[in-house]
């Protein structure tokens, strides 16, 4: 799991965009995004590297939360 801080994440429109972004990546992935908090949890098989990326070109950069558990 990953969990991600989302500076732009400002609204529900926002959380969908970032959900989307994610699915882009991994169809399969589970997300949980919270916008008030600005906070996005994603339960994925998908490096993180290409998270981070597919977040970034769709205009979410993020901040690194926590390390991913181990499996």
């Amino acid at each position: 799991m990953f969990q991600f801080t989302i500076p732009g994440m400002t609204c529900g429109g926002c959380g969908r965009r970032v959900t989307n972004a994610i699915l882009t990546v991994d169809p399969a992935a589970e997300v949980i995004t919270d916008p008030p908090s600005r906070e996005v949890k994603v339960i994925t098989k998908a490096d993180e590297q290409v998270l981070l990326a597919a977040l970034s070109e769709a205009g979410y950069p993020v901040e690194r939360k926590d390390q991913p558990a181990a499996a």
